[in-house]
């Protein structure tokens, strides 16, 4: 929990990462920020250039010879006055800068508080501070791409133009209830009504994007299955790059459900290496079938790989029931040859290895990719835009002009939850905007 956020304290933190490094980065903010510099320093640099100073501390003794970087808010990434640090990385000379920091009156900061304070000073909301952990955490050039489409606001300018166009429909619905004896429009009703159907339509169709931004974001689960026997901890070793299962000869030798994290198209995955699906009368397997089925049932993606030399029959639906994709393999093909239609590949010769990972990174871009605008990444937008739904259905069909107010804000509120800016401010004004009350 981050402590209530208090204007008068500065802080500071390591912007760069844990360990043994050339430079650390010191990140400082706050209204003490320039006086700290001037302890520090002896002096304070210019603003938004690189200055080689020796720091200080309190007693005098110099502690590194760093750049030191003063940047003034308001233009600042937390709106404050801030400061960097870049020092020399060695433990001793951080530790001695933090005390030093400490002594002169800062606080070590909170896990995300700079960007917490960035959002309470306006400088981003909290779709672009959700995007600044994603960028932190992306392992691939694709979560990249998402998390900086999303910091640069595309995101939050979709939400922010039907929040506007919501605020505009609540403020006419107000208008119709407290001042039915003004000169309105006499279509106006019909007019609300339509403009609500357009918001909830595209509101939908954002909805229904079958989780490609959160998939992304998140990773792919890739859930290897089939009978006994048909290859699949050898395909799960080829396609991981390493020895991730066990293979035999042995039906059965797979047991558990064994994950293996790997990285398709730009997208990262887990590959799940289940259990043959047979019928058995030994307990353990038995649950390692069960097991099997389930994770099947729920993965993103799933690879049914059927023996060559058995005539290449896959497990039918209703035995291995599939939520996600399905992507059907053949392997054993130095052995005997592949029907059409399917990935054909040998796990022992490596034999059709390329064209089935170019079929997996094809079948990952379809489950993550789509064109038009940014895609929901957090399962807190689709929440919120759930219930926006709900409120706007509602509110159409509402024949009470109160309760379709009602209606109103409270799908205005909720999708305002997702940026995190509500303000009944934007009512006030966009009433008193568009029509002439009190002549």
């Amino acid at each position: 929990m981050l402590p209530v956020n208090r204007a008068d304290e500065t802080i500071f933190a390591v912007a760069s990462g844990a360990g043994r490094a050339a430079i650390c980065v010191l990140r400082v903010s706050g209204p003490r920020s320039r006086d700290l510099l001037r302890h520090l320093c002896g002096g304070n640099p210019p603003p938004r250039r690189a200055s080689l100073r020796t720091l200080r501390d309190g007693a005098g003794e110099a502690l590194d010879q760093a750049l030191v970087l003063w940047l003034p808010g308001p233009a600042s990434y937390t709106g404050e006055d801030c400061a960097e640090l870049h020092l020399h990385g060695g433990r001793g000379v951080v530790d001695g800068v933090a005390d030093a920091l400490a002594a002169l009156g800062a606080r070590p900061a909170e896990p995300g508080e700079f960007t917490r304070r960035a959002f309470l000073n306006g400088r981003m909301d909290l779709i672009e501070a959700e995007a600044v952990a994603d960028l932190v955490d992306a392992e691939t050039a694709a979560q990249r791409r998402q998390a900086l489409r999303q910091l640069s606001g595309a995101l939050g300018e979709l939400y922010s133009g039907w929040s506007t166009r919501l605020t505009s429909v609540m403020a006419q619905q107000e208008v119709l209830i407290d001042f039915p004896d003004e000169d309105l429009p006499p279509d106006i009703d019909r007019t609300l009504i339509a403009e609500l159907g357009m918001i909830l339509a595209e509101i939908e169709a954002h909805l229904g994007d079958e989780r490609r931004g959160e998939r992304l974001r998140e990773g792919l689960v890739i859930a290897v299955g089939g009978a006994p026997n048909v290859g699949k901890s050898s395909l799960i070793n080829l396609l991981a790059d390493r020895d991730v299962a066990i293979v035999s000869p042995f039906p059965g030798t797979t047991r558990d459900v064994l994950e293996a994290r790997a990285v398709f198209g730009g997208v990262p995955v887990t590959l799940l290496d289940t259990a043959g699906i047979r019928a058995s009368t030994d307990p353990i397997e038995t649950d390692g079938v069960r097991r099997a089925v389930g994770r099947i049932a729920e993965a993103d993606l799933v690879l049914l790989v059927a023996d060559a030399t058995a005539g290449s029959v896959w497990l039918d639906a209703d035995v291995v029931p599939t939520g996600g994709a399905v992507l059907r393999v053949v392997n054993k093909i130095d052995l005997a040859q592949a029907p059409p239609g399917a990935v054909a590949v040998s796990a022992l010769t490596g034999q059709g290895l390329d064209s089935l990972r170019a079929a997996l990174n094809a079948a990952i871009r379809r489950l993550v990719e789509r064109d038009g605008p940014p895609p929901l990444t957090r399962a807190r937008h689709r929440s919120a835009l759930s219930e926006v739904v709900a409120e706007l259905r509602g509110a159409m069909t509402e024949g009470l002009a109160e309760l379709r107010a009602e209606r109103l804000r409270l799908a205005t509120r909720a999708l305002g939850r997702i940026t995190g800016r509500i303000d009944v401010e934007d009512v006030l004004d966009a009433i008193f905007s568009q029509f002439c009350i009190g002549k």
